[in-house]
């Protein structure tokens, strides 16, 4: 054991990122100055980061992301409102429900919490604030029902983790987070519920019968992106790369020919945004994936599998404590890094006792969502406070609810893995 390499590493590492260089320059720079301590061509980092992005399955993440872009560039949020507003619009605090229900509808043709609390949010936290409800509520509400979209397919997240674990089905991964997502749904409903009860907020309006048939046809429309993208990949039909594409042209014919919501020439924005997205993203998982070999060349995770086997043999202890650790880094690190990071290192530990990489994998993935509404790198809480016009530490304080109702469901996730594995094990006939 290279006792001064792995010092070299973890101290360039923690110091480039108090010095607030970006994630993956501080994953390349500290992968960089440890090859120079161990007197390693420097090359080795151009190959690994070069190798890292030369993977047919991780187109799927562009094709994600355009296909997400697409859809949010039109009206699509407001038809899933009023879609979700069918179900459960007219119960007390039924604005909050419908909040909760349309981030689930969103999210599972975007597969982004940030995309989905920026169309959602954008309609609904004002339609919120003028009907009476607290703007720090209704914030609270919407990004904590926004990290739906880290859970259910497609979730660009699970396709990171996939990658990062080194070839975990995506398919599997997918199948896995559709009842945890369901779960997490029917929590945060309930939440809500309670809340709009005890402070007395309003009904929501009725939907007139007369508007049902469009808006049951705009809504089917808009979630049909969803079942293009899963059916396509359980059917056999598509691989996940071939789904995203398919995705991307069932989008664009139904935002820019059907709903005719933006103009042809809107395409050349769509798609700027969807490089610089994608570019950040590439350059992410190239700087992971260069970390991620010196990880494994100065054999951490088996220092880090053995640390944790050393304190307890009980998969239950150790997953209560991977939890913790988690949602205790999710404060500090935004997801993507956190997935690309920790996966390399926590799942040896986990697989060692037994744990289904697919299970461990909703597990992390909800960990690292909870993260993204906890100040001071909680991205989706600042989407969802400069919406709501209301400050971090007024909107944090009413997530608090949430928040915890979210570790419970991780807690019955992580101890109950039948939640996640039932649906998988049942399509793949295992």
């Amino acid at each position: 054991m290279n006792t001064m390499a792995i010092l070299i590493l973890v101290a360039s590492f923690i110091a480039l990122i108090v010095l607030r260089f970006p994630i993956s320059i501080t994953l390349a720079g500290s992968t960089l100055l440890t090859l120079m301590y161990l007197d390693v061509p420097w090359v080795v980092v151009g190959q690994r980061m070069i190798q890292g992005i030369n993977s047919f399955p991780l187109l799927t993440i562009p094709f994600f992301i355009l296909a997400g872009q697409i859809m949010s560039a039109g009206g699509m949020a407001v038809r899933l409102v009023n879609f979700a507003q069918l179900f459960v619009g007219a119960v007390r605090g039924g604005l909050a429900m419908v909040n909760c229900v349309a981030c689930m509808f969103f999210g599972n043709i975007s597969g982004s919490a940030v995309a989905d609390v920026s169309s959602i949010g954008s309609v609904l936290i004002p339609a919120m604030k003028k009907k009476g409800y607290s703007a720090d509520y209704a914030v609270a509400v919407t990004t904590s029902a926004a990290i739906q979209g880290v859970v259910v397919p497609p979730s660009h997240n699970l396709v990171l983790f996939s990658i990062a674990a080194g070839g975990v089905s995506i398919s599997s991964l997918f199948l896995g987070g559709i009842v945890p997502g369901l779960c997490l749904l029917f929590t945060l409903m309930a939440i809500s519920y309670f809340i709009a009860v005890k402070r007395n907020y309003p009904k929501g309006d009725p939907v007139k019968w007369a508007d049902v048939p469009k808006i049951v046809r705009d809504g089917f429309l808009s979630l049909l992106t969803g079942v293009i993208i899963l059916g396509g990949i359980l059917s056999g039909w598509f691989t996940a790369t071939e789904s995203g594409a398919m995705a991307c042209a069932y989008a664009f014919i139904l935002t820019f020919f059907v709903y005719r919501d933006v103009p042809l020439s809107g395409m050349y924005m769509i798609l700027k945004r969807t490089f610089r997205t994608v570019a950040m993203v590439l350059f992410l998982i190239a700087a992971s994936d260069a970390f991620g070999w010196i990880l494994a060349y100065l054999k951490i995770p088996a220092l880090v599998t053995e640390m944790f086997l050393g304190i307890s043999s009980n998969p239950y202890i150790i997953l209560l404590l991977i939890n913790v650790l988690l949602l205790i880094l999710g404060f500090p690190m935004d997801m993507a890094p956190m997935i690309l990071i920790m996966t390399p290192i926590l799942l040896p530990v986990v697989v060692a006792l037994g744990v289904d990489p697919v299970h461990f994998g909703i597990i992390m993935i909800l960990n690292c969502g909870i993260g993204l509404i906890t100040p001071p790198v909680g991205t989706v809480l600042f989407v969802g406070c400069a919406i709501g016009r209301v400050s971090v530490d007024q909107a944090t304080k009413a997530s608090w609810p949430f928040f915890f109702a979210m570790c419970g469901v991780l807690l019955i996730l992580t101890y109950v893995p039948e939640i996640t594995l039932w649906l998988p094990h049942m399509i793949n006939g295992k």
